[in-house]
């Protein structure tokens, strides 16, 4: 074990034992918040530095008082940490009191959204220290000083064990879960739509729904590679840190874990703003406002007021139909977009659903669907969940699919992982290879092997709710000896009859 995750292993232990905390949501979030002071001011001590080298001097965001080695770390003339600092009560007073309250007026006191201030403020808005115990909180602050997050190698492993918290946060259930996406989907989706910044290619990436900014990130490193980062220009770089990664998220607790998780992963400067996507007027956007690049997992099942749903032309209270309709607007003129959704989105057919379906496929190249297994989701979710992947290139007219099947029933311990996905990303990157097999394929146990991969016309799409179902999919019969087929109908015939019996009784009482 690292040193580094054997640090993050105590804070969790160390957070587990205080009354304030419940579970992995609770010590996440706590975690991210005292993470982001930390980082906040590495950051600008290294401003402060460079700003001395061009002779200059930095304006610091935060108060001297506040400043993480004023409060939370103070160190003497030679760097050595002061022991007699705040702890017990008197700590848990200060950050409750004094703290927090500070951070929480930079939103109000700063009118610019993309202003270091109000991003500041947006993340601890609706934040609040649950730590109950000071000299718990003293602990937790002790080990987060000594990470060095100037130093790449430290930042790059310190990332790695923070996706590792999201996932376990996920893993709880709840509505924890609605923050992380399994890293083998985002991975497949962002290899697909292949983002690039290269010259007068100047993608930007977009997610309404960033939760823990888990296809940002995984945008970012798909672009960011040490080989692609050799051939950029200075001018690249800089657009990849400031004028790329888009997005917004409606929770505190989504919006500080996705910030905290864009940061340790090198993106410093994201235009990620919190606030509720679908608040939005999409008659309102315009050309200027889309983005080349839409790569989401919205969440689904929930409910929007009145007053929301107005802001779309397909009114629905169902969360999905109205992200559905903001994505297809926010997508540029020749655009791609890779969308979760659940599989309900294209096949009901009550009226919000057949329009927004209709205008998908009238005005987008609605060219390939992907069947996910169930239980990608558990233990958040249990609904059936299609990826859609469109562009903005003219209307559809045919759709290619992919059944993902895993070799076994996907459970909270049992996920899917990338290795499921790699056919089909061979296949979606060599069209010529699909569609190559109708007949079964027996293996040398002689057991029929699956067909993944099919292609139906837009009619066949529009005219057949099971279009989505595998054409090929084989039926396992198990055949029973005449002796077994007896017994398993004397067992049904039992049970029937022990069911009108109860329902015999229920009824003479």
């Amino acid at each position: 074990m690292s040193a580094i995750q054997n640090k993050i292993d105590r804070i969790t232990d160390i957070l587990r034992r205080d009354d304030g905390i419940s579970g992995a949501m609770h010590y996440t979030e706590q975690i991210s918040w005292i993470l982001f002071l930390k980082f906040l001011n590495d950051y600008e001590e290294n401003k402060a530095d460079e700003a001395i080298l061009d002779g200059k001097e930095y304006e610091f965001v935060l108060r001297q008082d506040l400043r993480w080695d004023t409060w939370a770390s103070p160190k003497d003339d030679l760097g050595n940490r002061i022991i007699k600092t705040r702890s017990g009560s008197d700590l848990i007073e200060f950050v409750n009191e004094s703290l927090f309250p500070y951070l929480q007026n930079f939103k109000s006191s700063s009118n610019d959204p993309k202003s270091t201030k109000y991003k500041i403020g947006a993340i601890f808005e609706y934040l609040d220290n649950r730590i109950v115990s000071g000299h718990t909180l003293r602990e937790v602050l002790d080990i987060i000083d000594d990470l060095n997050f100037q130093s790449s190698d430290e930042l790059f492993e310190l990332s790695q064990i923070y996706e590792n918290l999201l996932k376990g946060m996920g893993s709880d259930g709840g509505n924890s879960g609605e923050f992380y996406t399994p890293r083998a989907i985002i991975k497949a989706m962002v290899e697909c739509v292949d983002p690039k910044v290269e010259g007068e290619i100047k993608d930007t990436i977009y997610d309404g729904a960033v939760g823990s900014a888990g296809f940002l990130v995984e945008a970012f490193e798909y672009m960011a590679t040490k080989e692609k980062k050799a051939k950029y220009s200075a001018s690249d770089w800089e657009t990849i840190q400031t004028k790329t990664f888009y997005g917004q998220e409606k929770t505190s607790l989504g919006y500080v874990m996705g910030m905290m998780n864009m940061i340790l992963h090198g993106i410093e400067s994201p235009n990620v703003y919190k606030g509720n996507t679908l608040t939005q007027n999409i008659r309102d956007i315009q050309e200027k406002d889309r983005h080349s690049v839409i790569l989401a997992n919205p969440p689904f099942g929930g409910k929007e007021k009145k007053q929301i749903q107005q802001n779309f032309p397909v009114e629905s209270n169902s969360t999905e139909i109205l992200f559905m309709q903001h994505f297809m607007k926010m997508l540029k003129l020749e655009g791609r977009a890779s969308i979760v959704i659940p599989e309900g989105v294209l096949f009901q057919t009550n009226s919000a659903f057949s329009a927004v379906k209709q205008n998908l496929l009238e005005n987008f190249n609605v060219h390939t669907i992907v069947s996910l297994p169930s239980g990608v989701f558990l233990p958040y979710s249990g609904v059936k969940t299609n990826i859609i992947f469109f562009d903005r290139k003219g209307s559809t007219s045919k759709i290619w699919y992919y059944d993902v099947s895993p070799p076994y029933k996907l459970t909270k311990n049992k996920p899917i992982n990338y290795d499921h996905l790699t056919e089909f990303l061979e296949l979606f990157k060599d069209p010529e290879k699909r569609n190559q097999t109708s007949e079964k394929v027996i293996d040398k146990n002689g057991k029929a092997l699956p067909i993944n991969d099919w292609t139906i016309s837009v009619s066949d799409f529009e005219s057949l709710d099971l279009s989505a179902k595998n054409p090929h999919k084989v039926i396992e019969i198990n055949h029973l000896s005449p002796k077994e087929l007896l017994s398993s109908i004397k067992n049904n015939d039992q049970k029937i009859n022990e069911i009108m019996n109860q329902i015999d009784s229920l009824i003479n009482e």
